[in-house]
């Protein structure tokens, strides 16, 4: 396939560019520095800036999927906004290039822990990653009212962590992944797997998934 992947160079990104490149697929990195990017076998860089819808249309046009793995930076102190600006300009921009399919990751915050309760709101979230979450969240309700993309949102297990690639995972709906009494973990390198065989073999159109081991 042909992939316009948002946020290469970061944690997400960089994991994914990595496995859609070792199963062959071609790469089209969105990146406001292209510099950032060495070149690679089967990798295009674009200059963009994700929080311009514009500048997505133009750099995502021609693509069979988009993947957004944006993050503005989580000791960014306008991540809330941030998170929020860049997260619409992508959904429309694919929309505007005429694209259906897109994967967007998301946090583990929006996941349910009772009814009506989703992990970003009890008492032990952790205030560090609270104003991300929040905005996670918040796009994924604005996905979720889409109805002209073939949307799929990915919300990583509870710990999120350096780590091999093993190629198993679990897979889950709306409430996160445990090990027994602990919250479930994940690799950052199986957590790519998971989304490049979400667009390999699509399960999850317009729906949210997690994962976790």
């Amino acid at each position: 396939m042909n992939i316009a992947l948002i946020g290469a160079t970061g944690f997400v990104g960089s994991a994914v560019l990595q496995e859609l490149l070792q199963r062959g697929h071609r790469v089209t990195a969105l990146a406001r520095n292209p510099a950032k990017l060495a070149p690679r076998e089967g990798l295009t860089v674009r200059e963009a800036d994700a929080q311009d819808a514009a500048q997505v249309a133009r750099a995502v046009a021609g693509h069979d999927a988009v993947v957004s793995a944006y993050n503005p930076g989580w000791d960014n102190p306008r991540i809330h906004d941030e998170f929020l600006l860049g997260t619409r300009a992508i959904i429309d921009g694919t929309k505007q290039a005429g694209l259906r399919r897109i994967l967007v990751v998301g946090g583990a915050g929006s996941l349910f822990v009772a009814p009506g309760v989703q992990l970003v709101d009890t008492p032990q979230f952790p205030a560090e990653w609270k104003q991300g979450a929040l905005a996670a969240r918040e796009a994924l309700n604005w996905i979720r009212a889409e109805d002209t993309l073939d949307w799929t949102f990915l919300s990583p297990a509870i710990l999120l962590q350096p780590g091999e690639r093993t190629g198993q995972y679990r897979l889950g709906t709306e409430s996160p992944l445990m090990a027994g009494e602990q919250p479930g973990t994940i690799s950052v390198a199986d957590l790519a797997v998971a989304i490049v065989d979400e667009l390999q073999t699509p399960r999850h159109v317009r729906q949210r998934f997690t994962v976790a081991y």
